[in-house]
């Protein structure tokens, strides 16, 4: 079972990351469309999810600031190294948790370990050195930290979306991707790493 769902979530991948990139390399038009589609859906998946009217109007407001700072990064390289970072903290996360399981990170989400968590950051490091050599950098302290901190921010959304779907006793935002759920199933650490980038880049703290 669990081969057959992760077999589900490697396929998944596999098909939308190129769909994305295709879309944000495609010019100005093609990307305010995607940006558009993924935020509407977000937006519903959200609001069918909670049930407080408080709280749709907070998630309204919270993604619509983290999509426009996809939008504003994503016509730049810096938004494949966010990307890259979430999907390796993901991927990280989910195989190490697997393979040596251990205490459990949180209540919260049962799944989640603290071998899941380090592997998170063990593969989201690796995958900064592929970005580096791609830019042609070296990595410095700087771009250790924002990793880590990325990071970091990709496991605390991870654990807010869950923390939701727990108190509305359900298991996936949505069933649009095969074996993730919802979008926000799969962006839920995207959602909150787009905007703390953003809020560094705004520092000019990368200069």
């Amino acid at each position: 079972m669990i081969n057959k769902e992760l077999q589900k979530r490697i396929l998944s991948s596999i098909v939308l990351l190129p769909l994305a990139l295709y879309f944000i390399l495609s010019g100005y038009y093609y990307l305010i469309f995607f940006t558009l589609i993924c935020f509407l859906i977000s937006i519903y998946e959200w609001n069918k999810m909670v049930k407080k009217i408080e709280l749709k109007f907070l998630g309204t407001i919270f993604l619509s600031f983290s999509f426009y700072t996809f939008y504003e990064i994503s016509i730049t390289y810096f938004w494949i190294y966010i990307l890259l970072i979430c999907i390796s903290t993901d991927i990280g996360g989910y195989v190490f948790g697997k393979l040596f399981k251990g205490p459990k990170l949180t209540k919260i989400s049962p799944n989640k370990t603290y071998s899941g968590m380090i592997g998170g950051y063990f593969l989201s490091l690796i995958f900064l050195s592929f970005f580096m050599w791609w830019i042609d950098q070296t990595i410095s302290v700087e771009w250790f930290i924002i990793t880590i901190l990325i990071s970091t921010v990709s496991q605390i959304g991870d654990i807010t979306i869950s923390y939701f779907k727990r108190l509305s006793k359900i298991k996936d935002t949505g069933k649009i991707i095969p074996g993730h759920g919802g979008l926000l199933d799969r962006i839920d650490g995207m959602i909150f790493a787009f905007p703390i980038f953003y809020l560094i880049e705004l520092t000019d703290y990368l200069l």
